[in-house]
C-alpha cells in the first residue's frame, strides 16, 4: 500500500477514487508508565515510555486505515493525515485518515 500526504502519488496516475478511509485507536496511560513519567518531569527530558506508547498507537491506526483501503480495492492512500484528541482523562484517540485510490 502506497501512503502519501500529498494529493497525488509521484510517477503514478490515479485511475479510480475509492473514497474516504480511516483507522483509529484509543490509548490509555499505564500506571507503571505514569510513575516513570512523573519522575521524568522532575528531572526533565523526553518521556520515552509515552513516546513509544503513542508511536504504537499511530501504527495501529495506520494499519486499520490500510485495511479499510484494501477492503475498498485501493492500492494507495493519498492526503493521509494523523490527528489526536483527548477522549477522557488519561486516554487519547489517534485517528489516521485519507483518500483511498487505485493508481497505475
Amino acid at each position: 500500500m502506497i501512503i502519501v500526504t500529498t494529493d497525488f502519488v509521484p510517477g503514478k496516475e490515479v485511475k479510480e477514487l475509492k473514497g474516504f478511509v480511516r483507522g483509529n485507536t484509543i490509548q490509555s496511560k499505564h500506571i507503571g508508565k505514569d510513575i516513570l513519567a512523573g519522575l521524568k518531569t522532575i528531572v526533565g527530558g523526553e518521556i520515552g515510555e509515552y513516546t513509544q506508547m503513542m508511536d504504537e498507537a499511530r501504527q495501529k491506526a495506520i494499519g486499520r486505515m490500510v485495511e479499510d483501503a484494501k477492503e475498498k480495492g485501493a492500492n494507495a492512500i493519498i492526503a493521509m493525515r494523523l490527528e489526536s484528541s483527548t477522549v477522557m482523562q488519561n486516554a487519547s484517540e489517534i485517528i489516521a485518515y485519507g483518500t483511498a485510490v487505485y493508481v497505475e
